[in-house]
């Protein structure tokens, strides 16, 4: 759940209070090389006001470090020590200019996050934008044969043979809707402002089980081959949605690996994360569709013909599946099969 307005503005308060007493905390250390006028305590709490202004919301706190910064360096840093006086030469010129340069990093530096901000929400834009493209091809398709398959059924005019065939191509168009449709349900569940995940500490071996089963129930599945480990993994996730990453590129490969016989599951286990390659001995990516994937695009136009299925949107999911669980995935070649390889990362401890 996303954090509440309350819980940031806690949060800003303490960073705004930790940072600025580190920065008096140092500068009080400091002081003890040269105690007649820090020369130190100006560039230390520019600095904090520039942490605060990157680490904080908005302009508030930056500029309230602005202010608290050139008061804790004219009262406490220089001479009358814990005591303000602007009368010396030269004071007001300093500490004006350090306002000023102060308030300049904060208000730069705001508006560097909030660019930050506009760059993700334009590249989440062209995603959804992919996202729509992919899904009006990939409903146009299975949508047309439904219509033309019931038309003909309802003529009457086809051997009993033919319509059960035709009725069996309505079932398999009707299942890869329903499986379009929970692909959808799933992007909006992990890409949205809030991601809901229910994180369990979950044995690995069970959910590629259940997921290499649920894959065998489709047409056209090609037989799966995982690896055995030696002792029981478990791994915080959502075991639903790593299930449903799994189907997804196993119906990939069953959809778009040419020449492909058998699909492998390998499992590489290391301290921090787990990894797992779905592999095929098909005869690969090609290199224009392998840099599109790599890029997390979806597959390239032109790519696919129409009798082609899912330009994609499977391999998008996965994606923001495993990015949710703070994995990455990555396409390629092959190496032990000779097929493409679509390997993702599952850190192993819960952040």
């Amino acid at each position: 759940m996303g954090m509440t307005k309350k819980k940031r503005f806690l949060l800003d308060l303490l960073t705004f209070l930790l940072t600025l007493g580190l920065a008096i905390l140092f500068s009080l250390l400091l002081s003890r090389v040269d105690n007649d006028n820090n020369p130190f305590a100006m560039p230390v709490f520019i600095l904090a006001v520039a942490v605060v202004a990157r680490l904080t919301d908005g302009y508030f706190w930056g500029i309230a470090a602005s202010i608290v910064g050139t008061v804790c360096v004219n009262y406490m840093f220089t001479r009358p020590f814990w005591e303000f006086n602007v009368t010396y030469p030269g004071y007001p010129l300093t500490f004006a200019s350090m306002l000023i340069v102060s308030f300049l990093i904060s208000a730069l530096t705001t508006q560097i996050k909030h660019q930050e901000q506009l760059r993700f929400e334009m590249e989440r834009e062209r995603i959804h934008a992919d996202l729509l493209r992919a899904i009006a091809h990939d409903i146009r398709t299975p949508l047309a044969a439904i219509v033309g398959a019931s038309s003909a059924i309802e003529e009457q005019t086809l051997p009993p043979e033919e319509q059960r065939e035709l009725a069996a191509g309505i079932r398999r168009d009707a299942n890869w809707l329903v499986r379009i449709t929970e692909n959808l349900l799933t992007v909006t569940r992990v890409t949205g402002t809030e991601t809901q995940l229910r994180k369990e500490d979950e044995v690995l071996e069970e959910i590629i089980g259940s997921a290499i089963l649920k894959y065998h129930r489709t047409a056209g599945a090609l037989p799966v081959t995982a690896d055995t480990l030696p002792d029981i993994l478990t791994v915080p996730i959502d075991g639903t949605l790593i299930e449903q990453v799994l189907i997804n590129l196993f119906d990939n490969v069953s959809a778009h690996a040419e020449g492909a016989t058998q699909i492998w599951l390998h499992i590489e286990k290391a301290e921090d994360f787990v990894t797992l390659s779905v592999e095929d001995d098909g005869k690969g990516l090609s290199p224009l569709m392998q840099t599109a994937l790599s890029e997390g695009s979806l597959l390239p136009p032109g790519s696919l013909s129409d009798r082609k299925r899912d330009m994609g949107i499977g391999l998008s999911v996965c994606r923001s599946i495993v990015r949710a669980h703070g994995g990455e995935l990555t396409m390629g070649s092959s190496r032990r099969h000779g097929g493409a390889r679509a390997s993702f990362t599952l850190p192993r401890k819960d952040a």
